[in-house]
C-alpha cells in the first residue's frame, strides 16, 4: 500500500519516526515534507499537498501529524475526497475506516506518544472500508455535500 505522510514542526519528529516504523512493515512510504525542522512553518503547506494526493488516487492512506492533530483534520477536510480524522484512542482508528470509509489519519505529534502512534497507524492502515449498505448510504450523503460545496 502506498501511503502519504506530512507534518509541521509541531509533528516533524513523529512523522520521522512512523517512517522508520511502517517502512519494515512494507508500506511505500511518500513524504510530503516538512524535510527539516523549520518552527516557522505552517501545516497547510504540507497537508494540502498529501490531501490532494489522496484526493486524486496518487497514494491510497494518508498520515497528516501536526502540534495537536487538530489543525491537520481541519484543513485536510477541505480538499474533496478526504475524510480526515485526528485519532487518539485504537477503536476509532479501525471503526473509522471501516465505517466512514476514513483515509486520512491526523496524530499530534505534542501529545501522541510515539509507541501510541504506532499502533493507531498501523491498525488504521489495516482496516478496511466495510462496503455495508448503511455506511455506503452515509458516505453517499457526504460525497453529495462535497459536490455541493465545490459549486458554491
Amino acid at each position: 500500500m502506498k501511503i502519504g505522510i506530512a507534518a509541521d514542526h509541531g509533528g516533524f519528529e513523529l512523522k520521522e519516526k512512523l517512517k522508520v516504523y511502517l517502512k519494515p512493515l512494507g508500506y511505500e512510504i511518500e513524504d510530503f515534507g516538512a524535510f527539516e525542522l523549520d518552527a516557522a512553518d505552517d501545516y497547510p503547506d504540507f497537508i494540502v499537498p498529501l490531501a490532494r494526493a489522496l484526493a486524486e488516487g496518487a497514494v491510497e492512506r494518508g498520515l497528516a501529524v501536526c502540534g495537536s492533530g487538530v489543525g491537520a483534520s481541519v484543513v485536510a477536510n477541505k480538499i474533496s475526497g478526504v475524510r480526515a480524522a485526528l485519532i487518539t484512542e485504537h477503536f476509532s482508528a479501525h471503526q473509522g475506516v471501516e465505517d466512514d470509509d476514513l483515509n486520512m489519519l491526523c496524530l499530534g505529534g505534542r501529545i501522541t506518544g510515539y509507541v501510541a502512534a504506532q499502533e493507531l497507524a498501523q491498525t488504521f492502515l489495516e482496516a478496511s472500508f466495510s462496503g455495508a449498505e448503511r455506511h455506503v448510504r452515509r458516505l453517499n450523503k457526504v460525497r453529495i455535500l462535497e459536490k455541493d460545496n465545490l459549486k458554491a
